[in-house]
């Protein structure tokens, strides 16, 4: 396991990549750097794997499926997620893996908007988007986040593991702050200068589409994790048109009989059974979303951060942890635990397994 694991993501970042990679050796040399390539057509693998870093390739498009790779291959005390765009300033890294590793804070914001972020870019409605982004987000979930859509950030073991990505675009940030504050995670932020791309490098990011998705992402999970909120309002609106309507057929001049009449009478009926129903599933969905951060509370719960070592040495506990994920789930193993007089014989019968059949996935084979 790594003590602090550099993570960029890259997709045709070749002008640079190298840039980006020197900086982090420069700032942070005991750092392991995982370059993971989506689909590049230039020659961004070949510069980054010239550096010597760990270069990986991730089929599946999309940054959020990127990160959901490395944040399921890599086991580290500490994650730092930069873009291969060379856009943000890097000397705070070690003030972000410090306050990960020895303050306890699980996600560390890079925020660029308080700095140079909107005299830098140059893209039309990114200025405005994020401001709309940021405000929304921290209406509807009651935070005072400064930056949502930074992908410059530090990481505990616990936040990463604990964290299921669903997105699999530019929305996985605004993912990650959500998830940040709906499970009771520590944040903190830093201001970090950022800089336009140079002349050349262009964003993958679709103002208009990405845009999109990434509101949608948050009211998808708004709707995931308020949902009493959203159906009690629902239930209000409904509770105030059936009041309105039954109002009006009170006060009409027409008979019930009427036309007028049975209209206000039809009306008044499915308003007010719209609004029960709609109170009794937000109740439930409520009971559901309670019932899930308690048990997920008790898993972020047993993730243990390990205390700092050195690069070289891997402890038990680590091995442990890479048997659990590809030995475990092996049909072809088989084991009576009963033969066994303590953990550590199960362990150690567990190891030797790994070791004479390791059988990683495809994509951890490094790229030569």
């Amino acid at each position: 396991m790594d003590d602090i694991a550099v993570l960029i993501p890259c997709y045709n970042e070749g002008l640079t990549i190298k840039k980006v990679i020197l900086d982090v050796r420069r700032v942070l040399p005991q750092a392991r750097i995982y370059v993971y390539d989506n689909n590049s057509t230039d020659d961004t693998a070949n510069i980054a794997k010239d550096l010597n870093v760990i270069v990986r390739n991730e089929p599946k498009q999309g940054k959020g499926a990127v990160i959901a790779s490395m944040f399921y291959d890599i086991e580290a005390s500490c994650y730092i997620l930069i873009d291969g765009d060379d856009a943000c300033c890097l000397n705070s890294l070690t003030q972000m893996t410090d306050m990960v590793l020895y303050q306890g804070i699980d996600m560390v914001i890079g925020d660029r908007l308080s700095s140079t972020y909107y005299l830098e870019n140059k893209r039309r409605f990114h200025n405005l988007g994020n401001k709309l982004i940021l405000s929304m987000t921290n209406y509807l979930f009651r935070s005072k986040l400064p930056d949502i859509l930074s992908g410059y950030r530090a990481f505990s073991k616990r936040f990463v593991k604990s964290l299921g990505i669903l997105s699999s675009g530019f929305e996985i940030e605004t993912e990650m702050s959500i998830h940040a504050l709906v499970h009771g995670m520590h944040i903190s932020s830093i201001p970090i200068s950022y800089r336009d791309r140079p002349e050349g490098s262009y964003s993958k990011l679709h103002t208009y589409s990405d845009g999109t998705k990434i509101f949608k992402t948050i009211l998808d999970l708004f709707c995931n994790y308020k949902p009493f909120t959203l159906f009690s309002t629902l239930s209000l609106i409904l509770l105030l048109v059936s009041l309105g309507s039954m109002i009006i057929l009170s006060r009409s001049t027409f008979g019930i009989q009427s036309g007028n009449g049975l209209v206000l009478l039809t009306t008044t009926i499915v308003f007010a059974t719209g609004s029960i129903i709609s109170f009794c599933t937000g109740v439930i969905c409520h009971n559901l979303k309670n019932f899930y951060l308690r048990i997920h509370d008790i898993l972020k719960k047993s993730i243990k951060t390990l205390p700092v070592s050195t690069l070289e040495h891997t402890t038990r506990a680590d091995t442990s942890s890479s048997i659990d994920r590809d030995i475990l789930q092996d049909p072809d193993f088989m084991v009576d635990t009963s033969s066994f007089d303590s953990n550590h014989e199960l362990l150690d019968s567990f190891s030797e397994y790994y070791h004479n059949n390791n059988n990683l996935r495809h994509k951890d084979r490094i790229i030569n």
